[in-house]
């Protein structure tokens, strides 16, 4: 029987007065730790709202993952390239927003980056340093033009052979907002959503505060605070090269891949931290943001995104896009 922790609050903190009850429970799908903070008056509803959440996680790993066979995710994998895959809606919905962020991001944003994530070994892997030859062969296969969509069909089409889709910059966003939405259709107007820590959201906010407050921790030293945000219907998503890292010949190579160019990206950001409206907007924007680096996200950044970037110059420094 699934367990689920209860703490008995009393306060007003906006919601309507009486005993307020919080609820904390988790749960291990799509690679990750899902946590679920949520806040109301009624426990049955609280415990059928989480319940429901996991299950939707759970669905969503059967359709978006690349690491099991059955996924539609894989299926388009596997036969794209020999001809048009029909998917369901739910799935050609991402897809088109998915090559909407490549367009925006000018190419920094590309889920065909499977062949390159594979190359370079960080799949199931800590990585290793490909050949030339090797990376060469790779990013032929890399391209988001290379995806053909029909809407009218529904369908997905590979122009080319090797093409493969990579949802690890998009899962976690899309699912996390997609709890989000299941958690409010469930009546809960309090809650904090969170992917693995590095995608969250933050619905409504907690008894007594303006919002949830989310930390931010150093690139380099865990132990230190370098931002504090406040969430109040909103995401912030995290990347970092220390997420996944390998070393060779005495540099550091990390799984964020510069799409364009076939090596992991190098301009010089070591992390990525992105307040936005939307958890997958949040997650997919953290990557071009830190491919490009400091000087094009400031002039692309769209107004209510708040951007907080970590570089390495002489020593690390963080500090938030003006």
């Amino acid at each position: 029987m699934k367990q689920f922790v209860i703490f008995l609050l009393v306060g007003l903190g906006g919601l309507r007065a009486g005993e307020l009850l919080r609820l904390e429970d988790s749960a291990e799908v799509m690679g990750t730790t899902y946590t679920l903070i949520l806040y109301g008056e009624d426990q049955e509803k609280l415990e059928a709202a989480a319940g429901a959440a996991f299950d939707e996680v759970r669905r969503l790993d059967r359709m978006l993952s690349n690491y099991r066979q059955d996924s539609e995710w894989s299926r388009v994998n596997r036969g794209a390239a020999h001809g048009p895959v029909k998917v369901s809606s739910e799935l050609f919905a991402l897809l088109e927003q998915c090559l909407d962020y490549s367009r925006q991001s000018e190419g920094a944003f590309d889920i065909s980056v499977g062949p390159l994530m594979r190359t370079w070994g960080f799949y199931r892997g800590t990585g290793r340093l490909p050949s030339r030859e090797e990376m060469a062969e790779a990013l032929k296969a890399v391209g988001y033009r290379n995806i053909a969509l029909d809407p009218r069909e529904q369908t997905v089409r590979f122009l080319r052979s090797g093409v493969e889709l990579d949802p690890g910059g998009v899962g976690k966003g899309y699912a996390v907002d997609r709890v989000v939405a299941l958690l409010k259709a469930h009546g809960i107007r309090s809650a904090l959503v969170s992917a693995g820590s590095s995608s969250i959201y933050g619905l409504g906010h907690p008894p007594e505060e303006p919002g949830w407050r989310v930390e931010i921790r150093h690139p380099r030293d865990w132990r230190q605070t370098a931002a504090e945000v406040v969430l109040r219907d909103e995401s912030l998503s995290t990347s970092g090269d220390y997420e996944k890292f390998f070393e060779a010949g005495g540099r550091l190579y990390s799984h964020i891949m510069d799409p364009r160019t076939g090596y992991p990206a190098s301009a010089g950001v070591v992390s990525v931290s992105v307040v936005a409206p939307t958890t997958l907007a949040s997650e997919v924007w953290t990557k071009p943001y830190f491919v490009l680096g400091r000087a094009w996200a400031a002039r692309h950044k769209p107004k209510e995104f708040r951007v907080f970037l970590c570089e390495e110059r002489s020593e690390i420094e963080c500090a938030w896009l003006q």
